[in-house]
């Protein structure tokens, strides 16, 4: 492989110009696509094979003007201090707010009526208007969400308090500060690194090209594929951190090359023949881990994690051939001051050296030290509740959340998660099951059977005693599952989100498997041993599980909260323990391959594994250590979002890097190398010659003659494309060992 990403690198380099113009054409093409593509994507959520998605199949066959799966709203009225709402002057402003409702937009399919939906609190003081539309809340346009705001206006012009719940409010959030601040401290840390302007801005202008082009072609894409808001910040995310991240292992090579006297051109070649070598291994752990998402069965994760993947793709190609034809612009200036014309000195050591020599004195001690650590910080993950968060997790100064708690004290927490009892059959069968749920502790009301147009088929809806997200709600959608018939099944938005934590929980170890199994045999193949990749593989795990551990402390037990603004504490969100796995263990597999890979290349050159050990640090420490800080200070630019579901995937991504890359990858595998020595890279003969030799160290590379270590480089500026057939350095040949 090297030989082949050497040859791809000297093109790309002998070819820069056109090689920019088509990356460029690229970005072009997917904006134009963007720009001209529908702007609404409608985000269906479903969950095939689970019971509330076929009661929600059933009342859409059986309910046909029926908007089961349409946006909703829910206007909550509260009277002023003294009065009610029963009283004359009352009704008639809580019924203009119902008119206002029903003629505010045409994406509007009913309006209740609170005095004829006995949705008036028993104290007579608070109301609540639901309202449901006709299109999914992704689709509802910002005029509808304006009229909605409008109605709640005039209701305070009345006397009236108004807040306002539902998903019909939901927007799709825009980047904010956090993430900027993010990108800013990146191009910090990559200045720090690189000590040069150019080198610290190469791998951040590929990244962004990268990025739009991914967005572009997801936003293009949105409406034919279904596509929702979510699906577009994780493929910016992960885009964002794996482009810098891949670009900046490329320029660090590169600049290695160079300073150790090599020809421009034959580093570019060397360094994407080898640091290339790993950023395409890195990469293809990234891909099977998000497109192994789609084994869950849940197609929003599935779209997720195949956009993300698509983003990551990107990310590989721009390194392989973009950064290689940028780094032809940009001459000797990549190199930095001072360092244009001097050799490395390779025996002195730095502190990426100086720490490796400190774990390898004491290699036992480190490993329990971080072994015992990130156990401790784990501790929490055994108290982990599932659920997906509703308006109860949103900031108290929200509308949403100021409607939610409206309704929690006026007529029990049920109110915010009512159940939907779907009964196929007869009105007398309906009106059984009806008395059956109304007898069963935990349950608050049940309406009246609401039969279809045949008759075959009718509605109920159960309003649970506690909040949607509780214990008892969860058992009691299971006690009616239990009792009733098999024609009667059991939907609604909290029996969908208790649907979807259990596929999580199914899906997990399937997927833990399969993901794992992939990469362990495919960095069984970039390492050649047996113990690197299963040794790689138990400290992914220990340090997602600490990862978990915190998020569990920060967002269920509402430790330290306040520094990321967690104002309401409760469950974890369904997804996140399988989604961590999943993008986790590909960011942890890029530290592995590109720091143990440079200890392989050693290793296989003949030195010592300590020696080995100490040369992947020297080499490899300061650039891993940079690329964790900026994928951290990526992922923790989302923790500013008002968005509760992207919040914490920022800091539990932000986190799982900070664990795996200083803890796990810094001091345990170091640690675990040392106690190995040369056991860590024995490999069975028979498996040896049964899997391809992929040369990830660069083995069969050989070029001209470095130069002299006092020879500047004589052309500083770009110089011109040669021509088509011209070989700047003809005597060349690629020799494969």
């Amino acid at each position: 492989m090297a030989t082949y990403l050497y040859r791809l690198a000297r093109l790309a380099f002998r070819r820069r110009r056109i090689t920019v113009l088509v990356w460029l054409a690229l970005l072009v093409m997917a904006g134009v696509g963007a720009a001209t593509a529908s702007s609404t994507a409608s985000s269906t959520f479903s969950l095939p094979g689970t019971e509330s998605q076929r009661a929600f199949d059933l009342i859409e066959k059986r309910f046909p003007d029926s908007s089961a799966d349409g946006a909703t709203a829910r206007v909550v009225l509260r009277a002023a201090d003294g009065q009610k709402l029963t009283a004359a002057a009352q009704k008639d402003a809580v019924r203009e707010v119902v008119a206002d409702l029903r003629s505010g937009s045409a994406q509007v399919a009913a309006v209740a009526d609170p005095y004829r939906a006995a949705a008036v609190s028993r104290d007579g003081t608070t109301a609540y208007v639901s309202v449901t539309y006709k299109v999914t809340a992704p689709e509802v346009t910002d005029a509808t969400r304006d009229a909605l705001k409008e109605a709640g206006q005039r209701a305070g012009q009345a006397g009236l308090k108004a807040e306002i719940g539902g998903d019909a409010l939901a927007v799709t959030p825009e980047p904010g500060a956090g993430e900027i601040a993010g990108v800013v401290i990146a191009g910090v840390v990559l200045v720090i690194t690189f000590g040069s302007l150019v080198a610290a801005g190469l791998p951040l202008l590929t990244a962004v090209v990268g990025v739009g082009i991914g967005m572009s072609v997801i936003t293009a894409l949105a409406g034919a594929l279904d596509l929702g808001s979510t699906t577009s910040t994780l493929a910016m995310m992960i885009g964002l951190a794996v482009g810098i991240d891949y670009a900046l292992f490329i320029v660090s090579r590169y600049r290695a090359e160079v300073a150790d006297g090599r020809e421009r051109e034959d580093a570019v070649g060397r360094a994407v023949g080898t640091a290339g070598s790993a950023v395409v291994f890195a990469g293809l752990t990234v891909i099977i881990a998000l497109a192994g998402l789609s084994v869950v069965g849940v197609p929003l994760l599935t779209k997720m994690g195949l956009a993300a993947a698509g983003a990551v793709v990107i990310a590989v190609l721009i390194a392989l051939t973009l950064v290689p034809a940028l780094l032809g612009f940009a001459g000797s200036r990549v190199t930095g001051r001072g360092r244009r014309t001097a050799r490395p000195a390779h025996g002195r050591g730095n502190a990426g050296s100086r720490w490796a020599g400190f774990v390898l004195r004491r290699p036992l001690t480190v490993l329990l030290t971080g072994v015992l650590g990130l156990a401790a910080v784990a501790v929490p993950a055994a108290s982990l509740q599932l659920g997906l968060p509703d308006d109860g997790a949103q900031p108290s100064s929200t509308t949403q959340r100021k409607a939610y708690d409206l309704l929690s004290d006026h007529f029990g927490p049920g109110f915010n998660g009512p159940l939907l009892v779907v009964v196929d059959g007869d009105r007398a069968a309906a009106e059984q099951a009806a008395r059956t749920i109304g007898g069963m502790d935990g349950v608050t009301a049940v309406s009246p059977p609401g039969p279809n147009a045949a008759g075959d088929t009718s509605v109920i809806t159960v309003i649970p005693r506690d909040r949607p997200s509780s214990a008892s709600t969860e058992d009691l959608v299971h006690e009616i599952r239990g009792h009733a018939e098999r024609d009667v099944l059991v939907t609604g938005t909290t029996a969908l989100n208790i649907d979807f934590s259990q596929k999580m929980n199914d899906a997990l170890m399937p997927y833990l498997s399969l993901v794992v199994g992939l990469a362990f045999l495919l960095l069984m193949v970039v390492f050649r041993s047996i113990l690197v990749p299963l040794k790689a593989a138990l400290g992914f795990l220990l340090s997602v599980v600490a990862a978990l551990g915190a998020v569990v402390a920060v967002f269920q037990w509402g430790w330290l909260g306040s520094l990321v603004g967690v104002e309401q504490t409760g469950p974890i969100m369904s997804m996140m323990p399988i989604f961590m796995i999943g993008v986790v263990f590909g960011l942890a597999m890029d530290y592995e391959v590109f720091l143990v890979s440079r200890m392989r290349e050693a290793y296989v050159h003949g030195e010592q594994p300590h020696e080995a050990v100490v040369t992947g640090f020297r080499h490899s420490a300061r650039v891993v250590t940079a690329a964790a800080v900026i994928m951290i200070a990526v992922f923790a630019g989302f923790i500013g979002s008002g968005e509760q579901m992207i919040k914490m995937i920022g800091f539990g991504l932000a986190v799982a890097v900070l664990f795996d890359a200083f803890v796990v990858r810094m001091a345990i595998v170091p640690a675990v190398l040392a106690l190995l020595g040369h056991r860590a890279w024995w490999l069975p003969r028979r498996l040896d010659r049964a899997l391809p030799d992929v040369d990830v160290e660069g083995e069969g590379l050989s070029g001209p003659p470095r130069k002299a270590a006092a020879d500047p480089d004589p052309d500083p500026d770009p110089d011109p494309d040669p021509a088509p057939d011209a070989d700047p350095d003809p005597d060349h040949e690629l020799v494969r060992v």
